[in-house]
């Protein structure tokens, strides 16, 4: 089973700028990666007047774009997917699924946590996997500075026996 780790954490401390550095990390050392953004809000990516927004409008329930270098997929979907649902579809083609959000998901968290602004932590004790922070919390959880993602990626290869190479 390939690991789903979320990022999460209040507004605003800096979970998408640690990710980014965490991506990067793990791509440098060769791992393939899918990153799910959860979004509470109904987002749209379609733009008025593009072809898939056109075609979307008169009707198709998906809309795929595809390009030599890219694939896109749309639903229009009755409920929102679960976590492993949208993990399913990676399938084994990448080594870590690494999500900004879902902290209400049964997925080991690493939660980001500024003492500007807030003390509490987010995820449940035990689906606490790290803390990336800027002050200590009195936990038996590893804790990392808000810039070591290498520290992370460290932990993240020990936990799951990460090697790089083929996925799958």
């Amino acid at each position: 089973m390939i690991p789903i780790i979320s990022v999460v954490g209040n507004s605003g401390v800096g979970k998408t700028t640690f990710l980014e550095r965490l991506v990067r990390e793990l791509k440098a050392r060769g791992y393939r990666l899918a990153t799910i953004k959860h979004d509470v809000h109904n987002f749209d990516i379609d733009r008025p007047g593009k072809d898939s927004w056109r075609l979307t409008q008169a009707g198709s329930d998906i809309v795929m774009l595809s390009s030599p270098r890219r694939l896109a997929l749309m639903e229009e979907v009755q409920e929102e997917r679960t976590l492993d649902d949208l993990a399913a579809m990676v399938g084994d083609r990448v080594h870590l699924v690494l999500t900004e959000g879902y902290r209400g998901a049964a997925a080991l968290k690493i939660e980001v946590s500024r003492q500007a602004h807030s003390t509490a932590l987010t995820a449940r004790l035990e689906e606490l996997l790290a803390v990336v922070t800027d002050h200590r919390f009195d936990l038996d959880r590893p804790q990392f500075g808000l810039d070591d993602a290498a520290g992370v990626a460290d932990m993240l290869e020990r936990r799951f026996g990460l090697k790089p190479g083929r996925a799958g």
